[in-house]
């Protein structure tokens, strides 16, 4: 590794530092959520300079993006509340009384003691993380070993379609879940939107069609090389985005054969699971002479589940709406 290699990944790992600490101890909360989203931009990078591009591009669509903007809209609504809050309190409002000096300085104790407790730690994690590092090569010869039978090319893709393919699983139940909880506390029906500048709409013409094939190129990509669902999905989620804010309504309203969309990466992902389990008597064990087919199967479907719902989460249209 190059000295300037060695100097701009010390300077991006005090960066992380310095960004996490900032995001934790900021006292305004539109600060933090800005400092949260450059954490994970810049975190982004630090996977790329660890060559692995799959993580990155999740980070900085799902890490940053998708969460910023759902901070962003939670303040929003939180700013909402309090203009709409009554100035005084009504009968029987408990009042709050302020801390003074002696109680600030009786809490010192208890911080002190969180952050020596934060630091061994981080300390003992750092250590064991080390250890790993120099005595082991992980997991990779495992993999190595098990990727003929996989039924594709790239480790990552093995892992979480194949070998682990139980997490995924569980992870995209856990973003249905999500989507429905957002859904359920959406406020409003007809989310409205800002009134598109023609320069807007001009970039968002040209680029729509490059970014949905961008989002194809990945999902195709990810059976060989770094790439996949999460990667495409989150792609074709911008554009679907980016079409509403340019005023050209993406999806239709949140009727049945939305819903049913939405459901579609999950349903398949089940159906193929029981499948392979009454092939293989285990859950997700896919025959091998069909394994491939049955990967990307799984992943078509996720891409179009994950866009839906990424967009979703964004634009805030709520179960109900009818066309």
């Amino acid at each position: 590794m190059t000295m300037i290699a060695l100097a701009f990944d010390g300077l991006l790992a005090l960066t992380l530092i310095v960004l996490a600490w900032r995001t934790l101890a900021s006292p305004d909360l539109h600060q933090a959520v800005v400092l949260l989203v450059a954490f994970g931009l810049q975190l982004s990078l630090a996977w790329v300079r660890l060559d692995a591009p799959d993580i990155a591009l999740a980070e900085a669509a799902i890490g940053a993006g998708i969460t910023g903007v759902l901070l962003m809209g939670a303040l929003g609504q939180l700013a909402d509340s309090a203009d709409s809050a009554p100035s005084t309190p009504g009968p029987g409002a408990a009042i709050v009384p302020l801390q003074d000096e002696s109680q600030r300085q009786h809490g010192t104790g208890p911080r002190v003691l969180l952050l020596l407790l934060t630091l061994m730690f981080a300390a003992a994690l750092g250590t064991a993380v080390w250890q790993v590092m120099v005595s082991s090569d992980g997991l990779l010869p495992a993999v190595q070993a098990q990727m003929p039978a996989s039924g594709v090319a790239h480790p990552v893709t093995a892992v979480l379609l194949n070998f682990r393919a139980y997490d995924t699983l569980l992870e995209m139940a856990v973003l249905m879940l999500a989507l429905l909880g957002v859904l359920a506390l959406s406020r409003t029906a007809n989310p409205s939107w800002p009134e598109p500048s023609p320069v807007l709409t001009a970039l968002a013409r040209g680029l729509l069609p490059l970014v949905t094939l961008v989002a194809a190129y990945l999902l195709w990509r990810g059976s060989h090389a770094p790439g996949g669902a999460f990667q495409a999905g989150a792609v074709l989620a911008g554009a679907l985005v980016l079409a509403n804010l340019a005023g050209a309504p993406a999806l239709p309203a949140y009727g049945a054969l939305l819903r049913s969309a939405v459901a579609l990466g999950l349903a398949v992902f089940v159906g193929v699971a029981l499948v392979a389990m009454s092939l293989e008597g285990a859950l997700l064990e896919y025959p091998s002479a069909i394994a491939g087919g049955l990967i990307l199967l799984i992943e078509a479907s996720l891409t179009l589940s994950i866009a839906l719902v990424l967009t979703l989460l964004v634009t805030g249209v709520r179960a109900g709406e009818t066309s």
